[in-house]
């Protein structure tokens, strides 16, 4: 089973919470895609450069990992969930794991079960996959799909 992990990549600290959580994927001896490995040390010259990395990236893999933290879902990541949810319906892929660690949303479950996410990326990834709230839930969630 192959990993595609989503989420925000934009700053070092959001790098290095993708690289741990690649780091324990890995300890587990599941294989995973992460990004912004590609570009190591260099800026990705295009949006079509990006784009065609990380649509290969997702053909590639099985499952989605998609970090969900911040005050709304990274842009890129929806758009994975998006694409591959569909992947997912049709049985191409195995399923979606999203997880959210953010008080604000945690906080935010009283009211509704998706917590304070988008309401169509939430319904997207709970139609067809499962939304944890811990780190140590989704890992296990990505390992029952294995």
């Amino acid at each position: 089973m192959k990993v595609y992990l989503a989420g925000p990549l934009f700053s070092a600290a959001e790098r290095r919470w993708l690289d741990a959580v690649a780091a324990q994927l890995r300890a587990d001896g599941i294989e995973c895609f992460v990004p912004h490995e590609v570009f190591a040390g260099t800026e990705p010259g295009s949006a079509q450069e990006i784009y065609s990395v990380d649509w290969e990236g997702m053909r590639g893999c099985d499952v989605l990992l998609a970090w969900l933290d911040g005050p709304s879902v990274d842009d890129g990541t929806a758009v994975e969930i998006g694409i591959f949810s569909e992947w997912v319906r049709t049985g191409e892929k195995r399923g979606i794991v999203g997880y959210c660690t953010d008080l604000r949303q945690k906080r935010s479950r009283a009211v509704a079960e998706h917590g304070g996410l988008n309401l169509f990326v939430a319904g997207a990834l709970m139609s067809i996959g499962t939304l944890c709230w811990s780190l140590d839930d989704a890992l296990n969630a990505v390992r029952a799909l294995a």
